[in-house]
């Protein structure tokens, strides 16, 4: 399958990290808010030329994983994602980041006090080749109440919300094809910008969505996108689970869940 020769790619070219170190990364402490929550992030800075990859990378990419164990009072924790942008790779679209990537963090704790987060994040690096490259981040977080204005800034980068974006019906087709479903999907929107992509997140971690085919019928954007499981296995799909990203030049917008 595609997704499966694409990774093994970036495996293959993946060799130990030369002098330039492509990435440096530190944890923002940030702050408290009223409600009890923590908003923290994670700084990753790039070296020239470098990117990393969006929560769904694309075809190209590597997708990137958490490991929170040894973290203390932590109740709950999400991490909250700001506009990536398209790359192209050797024909192949990829999502991600160049330069600098402020990865927000909102944390529920379990009691007053300290929070002491420790991650172990993988990630995949691409330049002139794709490696796979893994940071080990531990810091304590004080229930300090002044914000940080870098991580507010990233915090207001995320794309629109469905209302935000005047968006209105969203709805999903499947069909059956000859190794999965082929799942079409009618969204009544205004334009995003310029020539929109659009990233399909079918809600299973064990689905492959992919590179969608994206055109505009007036007020409609359709999208039409192949699903298949990575084991071979039927696919039992929510659409109240499907979550679609179009990416435009003037912004992008976060849509969850298909009306019928």
């Amino acid at each position: 399958m595609r997704f499966t020769r694409t990774l093994a790619a970036c495996l293959v070219l993946a060799s130990p990290l030369a002098a330039e170190e492509p990435i440096t990364a530190e944890l923002r402490p940030g702050w408290r808010l009223p409600n009890g929550d923590h908003v923290a992030a994670l700084h990753l800075t790039l070296a020239p030329g470098w990117h990393t990859y969006w929560r769904a990378p694309g075809d190209a990419g590597i997708p990137p994983l958490f490991d929170w164990a040894g973290s203390e009072n932590v109740k709950d924790l999400g991490v909250i994602w700001p506009t990536p942008r398209v790359f192209w790779q050797s024909g192949m679209r990829s999502i991600g980041y160049e330069e600098e990537l402020v990865l927000p963090i909102r944390i529920r704790p379990r009691s007053d006090g300290d929070i002491r987060l420790t991650t172990e994040m993988q990630l995949g690096l691409c330049k002139d080749i794709c490696l796979p490259h893994t940071l080990h981040i531990s810091a304590v977080l004080p229930p300090q109440t002044k914000p940080d204005p870098m991580i507010a800034s990233a915090m207001a980068s995320v794309p629109f919300t469905k209302g935000e974006a005047q968006v209105g019906k969203v709805h999903c087709a499947i069909r059956p094809d000859s190794g999965g479903l082929t799942l079409r999907t009618e969204i009544e929107m205004p334009t995003s910008g310029g020539a929109e992509n659009a990233v399909i997140e079918p809600g299973l971690p064990e689905v492959w969505a992919s590179e969608p085919a994206t055109s505009r019928v007036g007020n409609t954007l359709v999208t039409e996108t192949r699903l298949r499981h990575m084991e071979g296995k039927p696919i039992m799909l929510d659409r109240s689970r499907v979550r679609i990203t179009v990416l435009g030049k003037d912004h992008a917008v976060d849509i969850q869940g298909c009306d019928s």
